[in-house]
């Protein structure tokens, strides 16, 4: 009987042992060789080539960025901020962009208000790889905003920031000016 416990005893031993090293059956499994110091050479070189380089975020230097007209109707406008991968190698992008339009005179009035549909998501762009960001506007005046002639300066352009970046990159607009007080709903990035 004692014989029979101490083989259960190390059955028991032996399965909770294995539940802790188990690798999946496709999986091909590191033994230690017979110094300490080869065999953290080697467990060191796996991990090395099983974690690659990490991927960073996408900032202005590696962004080119337009704004593409998508949809106008009843005092509204529709357009999409694009941007491209421009750099040789990936980058990641997630979350709103910050957007003030400009003129050669410097800012004008800019109101941004974030849009949850569609919400921020991770994403890696490519080289040469594109993600897109709603906005949409309107052009009828609003409170005292005149309504002969623009309703605000007309823009040239948008200092745009990537999502967690501090510098601008510079984006051409040719879509006139934006009324009640500049504001501009923008949703996140993206896949486009």
């Amino acid at each position: 009987m004692t014989r029979r416990l101490i083989a259960c005893g190390l059955l028991v031993l032996a399965s909770v042992t294995a539940c802790g090293t188990r690798t999946p059956d496709n999986a091909s499994q590191t033994l230690p060789t017979s110094t300490p110091s080869s065999s953290a050479s080697s467990t060191a070189a796996a991990d090395t080539g099983a974690a690659g380089p990490a991927v960073k975020r996408c900032d202005s230097s590696a962004l080119k960025g337009q704004v593409d007209p998508t949809d106008a109707g009843a005092g509204n406008r529709y357009g999409k901020f694009v941007v491209t991968n421009a750099s040789t190698a990936p980058c990641t992008l997630n979350g709103y962009s910050g957007f003030q339009l400009e003129n050669a005179s410097g800012a004008v009035p800019t109101k941004l208000e974030r849009k949850a549909d569609p919400g921020p998501a991770a994403l890696t762009l490519a080289p040469g790889g594109k993600a897109s960001a709603n906005l949409h506007w309107g052009v009828v005046p609003s409170g005292n905003e005149p309504v002969e002639g623009p309703c605000q300066p007309e823009p040239s352009k948008a200092a745009a920031i990537p999502p967690d970046e501090t510098v601008p990159l510079s984006v051409p607009w040719t879509l006139g000016p934006v009324c009640s007080g500049g504001r501009i709903e923008i949703s996140a990035f993206y896949a486009s």
